[in-house]
């Protein structure tokens, strides 16, 4: 599966307020650090605030903040605001004499689950703060295919 930028610069966001969770840091912050548009990266504050992950404040001094604990915030949540969901297999019309694909549709969305609910298990915390014990936790929920 492939994320868009739009994705990318999202968790990076995130990961530079809840580095900095003593401040309000400003867009141009974020943009200079990970060499980044500052428009492509506007338009994903905005999106952020309006989901309430983050809080910002507009004018002179302002920027933003995450709006929670950075240990409340799931990585699965923003990829989903962000990347839109959809089937890999849509039905066809007219196509009655072939086999079904409904047994291969359920698998690929079996497999988005999947991998929305191992994202769930991490947090911004998890990211700013990794350790070994999370990395475990993680392998422990995949399961396994002897």
């Amino acid at each position: 599966m492939r994320m868009t930028r739009y994705t990318d610069y999202a968790i990076r966001s995130l990961l530079f307020a809840g580095a900095n969770a003593d401040r309000l840091v400003r867009i141009q912050e974020v943009a200079d650090c990970y060499d980044i548009s500052k428009n492509h990266l506007m338009k994903v504050v905005y999106r952020l605030g309006q989901n309430g992950l983050i809080h910002s404040v507009r004018g002179r001094g302002g920027g933003f903040r995450l709006a929670s604990p950075p240990d409340e915030i799931y990585i699965g949540d923003v990829v989903q605001l962000f990347e839109p969901t959809t089937h890999f297999l849509d039905p066809l019309e007219g196509t009655s004499e072939l086999p079904s694909l409904d047994p291969a549709r359920d698998a690929f969305d079996d497999a988005i689950a999947a991998f929305h609910q191992v994202l769930n298990s991490y947090t911004i915390n998890d990211l700013l703060h990794p350790t070994n014990s999370t990395h475990r936790q993680i392998l422990e929920m995949i399961p396994s295919r002897d």
